[in-house]
């Protein structure tokens, strides 16, 4: 081909606007400030996240068109949980009676290790009491629990999912676990979903969210060290709740979203966007960002 030919521009055209290879679509940085391990709730412009500067559980909000934190949900120490003790992941959702009950991790006094606990408030915009006067996950054999989710599948059965530091084998490992309506009592016995088991994640896995997809269910969640680059969003698929889950591949990597963000993890999904956290400038704080999310059956696809 003549390479001063109109057609040769053409394609070198084409070629210069197509994607970097392996990259997807820009996600929106939305908080540019620290709130990690974003819990969003669905249809209600708030979101809520690990303790930092703005609080013991940092609230934000988008409902005036910009998202900005707007204050700390959690109303007071649960009885528990140590004195100065941060809290980790919280997680928000509604019940059936119309409260709204918020899960989240906290060192509790009587083990030194993290454990799940619960508070609960008559708006989505708290404030949020703890409930109960120990915690509801709290098991020394694992060496922490953190990272609720809450999650009620079709029918209504209402199920809590949450990482553990040591599992069997001494794996990190992801639970499934049911609760009653209220979400404050435990049903039966909680079940294995995914461990660590591949040289990527680095002896972790966490962060577990769970969406029903339309052909059966996605299991999201982070792996890698969240202090670097390497800490990363991968997936697993299920035909049924309760598993077997089969890993199936990454879906945010720092390389991935062409270095647009580092190290994104923490990831949860409401409606049609995945939000989730990644180091800004500096190193110094983890910020919220946000992208398009659909399911082709049970393949999260970006954009």
């Amino acid at each position: 081909m003549n390479l001063r030919s109109p057609l040769w521009t053409l394609c070198l055209l084409a070629v210069l606007l197509l994607p970097a290879a392996g990259r997807g679509p820009a996600p929106d940085l939305l908080l540019g400030q620290d709130f990690p391990d974003p819990g969003v709730v669905p249809g209600e412009q708030v979101a809520f996240a690990t303790a930092g500067p703005a609080g013991s559980i940092p609230m934000a909000s988008s409902a005036s068109g910009a998202w900005t934190i707007t204050g700390d949900a959690l109303a007071a120490r649960p009885s528990w949980a140590a004195e100065g003790t941060s809290y980790w992941a919280p997680d928000v959702s509604r019940r059936a009676d119309g409260s709204w009950l918020m899960y989240f991790s906290a060192t509790a006094v009587a083990t030194g290790f993290m454990c799940v606990g619960a508070a609960v408030a008559g708006a989505v915009t708290g404030p949020y009491r703890p409930a109960g006067d120990r915690p509801l996950v709290c098991r020394p054999g694992d060496g922490s629990d953190i990272d609720p989710q809450a999650f009620t599948d079709t029918g209504g059965t209402t199920y809590l999912l949450y990482k553990s530091l040591h599992g069997p084998g001494g794996a990190s490992t992801i639970w499934l676990q049911q609760v009653d309506p209220a979400g404050l009592t435990l049903v039966g016995g909680r079940r294995t979903l995914l461990r660590v088991d591949a040289p990527a994640e680095q002896g972790v896995i966490e962060a577990p969210c769970l969406v029903k997809t339309p052909g059966g269910y996605t299991l999201l969640y982070s792996a890698g060290k969240f202090t670097d680059s390497s800490y990363h969003t991968s997936y697993a698929v299920s035909a049924a709740l309760a598993g077997p889950y089969r890993k199936a591949g990454d879906l945010l990597t720092t390389g991935g979203l062409g270095s647009a963000v580092d190290g994104p993890g923490g990831a949860d999904v409401a409606g049609d966007r995945i939000y989730f956290h990644g180091w800004l400038p500096g190193h110094r704080a983890r910020g919220l960002y946000t992208l398009p999310i659909h399911f082709e059956s049970t393949r999260p696809v970006l954009g």
